[in-house]
This record gives C-alpha cells, structure tokens and sequence, in this order.
C-alpha cells in the first residue's frame, strides 16, 4: 500500500476519535468530567500510533522538508474522520449536541485572532508534552496519566486544540469564512506550541550534553 494511503488513513482514523471525543465532551454538563473523558480520544491514538495534527506536527523540525506533506495529508485526514462524526451526530438526531457546538463555536470566535493564537500555542504545548511524554515514558500508567491530564488541561484552560474545534465547526453546522480563518489561525498556534517544546527540550539536552563533556575532560 502506498506510504501516503496509510499517513492518509490513519489520520481519518485519529478524527474518528477525536469527533467520538468531542461528542462525550458536547454531551456532559460538567465540564470537567468531560475534559478528562475527551483524553480517551488521544490516548488510543498514542497506542495504535494514529496520525492526529497536533500530534505529529511538532517534530517538523526533526524531519526533511518532504514531512510538510505528511503534515498537509493527516490534516486532510483528520478533517475527513471528525467530519464523518459530525455527519453521524447529526443524522442521529443528538440536536442537544448540535445546539452545545453552535454555542461553543460562537464564544470561540468571539476572541479576537490574536488571543486565538495565543491559545492555540497553549494547547499545542500541551500536546507536544503529551504526545512525546507518553512515548518517552517506559511505564504504562505513566503514558495514561500524562495523556490524560494533558489532555484535560488544554481544555479546562480553555486553550485552542485545531482539530477539536474542526469537529464543532462541523457538528454545529457553522463553517464560513470566518471560522475558516479562526482555523487556520489555530493550526498555526497548535504548530508553533509544539514546535517551542520540541526546541527547548532539544536546546536543554545539547546545554547538558556540552556540561557534560567539559566535566569529564
């Protein structure tokens, strides 16, 4: 099977999960409960190795420039998976989902697109931290925890995870320009985010690297 059919497909399958997570999240009132249930989502995505946006796109600087496409493709594909989700709530008739969603696509551009950004930094942090946390650790319920409370921080911080809210633009019903745009401006926060992490983690280790090699000689 051709490389780009796989990234293409598991992809489609990461926004499977994250529509399936962000319909438990719409449907709880309490809110909290609903951040810690929306980790399941990203968590079966770390242990199939899925391709989710926010979890991938982070390491554009580990890789050669040709990644930018991988990049482009589980974009595509995420948008396909939450969109199927989307289209599966609505013609389930869950209306008090689809209500939820027009709400909280309303108060998100509501923000001005600088404090979207910003946001959206925040969240791409997060799932940088999250993402390689759970591959770094050795120990299982380790990889649990810090998905998980990765996960509920971003959204009780109220921070911008893109495809999320690709998910309740298209549950709800209120794609347009605008929310376009709002869009794009997180895909591009959730880059940068990660991409601060993976580089400061990077610039630590060479530091240590360096003070090491001058204790020893």
């Amino acid at each position: 099977m051709n490389r780009y059919i796989i990234v293409l497909t598991k992809a489609i399958l990461a926004g499977l999960l994250i529509g399936i997570a962000g319909t438990i999240y719409l449907t709880l009132d309490n809110k909290t409960v609903g951040a810690f249930l929306f980790g399941f989502g990203l968590l079966v995505i770390c242990s199939n190795k899925l391709n989710l946006y926010t979890g991938k796109v982070g390491y554009i600087i580990d890789r050669k420039p040709n990644y930018l496409i991988d990049v482009l493709i589980i974009i595509i594909g995420n948008f396909i998976g939450t969109g199927l989700i989307a289209l599966m709530v609505n013609l389930g008739g869950l209306l008090d989902v689809v209500e939820i969603a027009k709400q909280t696509v309303l108060h998100k551009l509501d923000h001005k697109p600088l404090e979207t950004f910003m946001l959206a930094i925040g969240c791409g942090m997060l799932m940088y931290i999250g993402v390689d946390g759970y591959y770094k650790n050795k120990n299982d319920f380790g990889k649990v925890i810090i998905v998980v409370m990765a996960v509920a921080i971003f959204i009780l911080a109220k921070f911008e995870h893109s495809i999320a809210d690709m998910f309740y633009f298209m549950v709800s019903g209120t794609w347009n320009i605008k929310a376009f745009l709002y869009f794009i401006v997180m895909l591009l926060g959730n880059a940068l985010g990660s991409v601060i992490i993976n580089g400061l983690e990077k610039t630590v280790k060479r530091s240590e690297k360096i003070e090491e090699n001058h204790i020893t000689h």
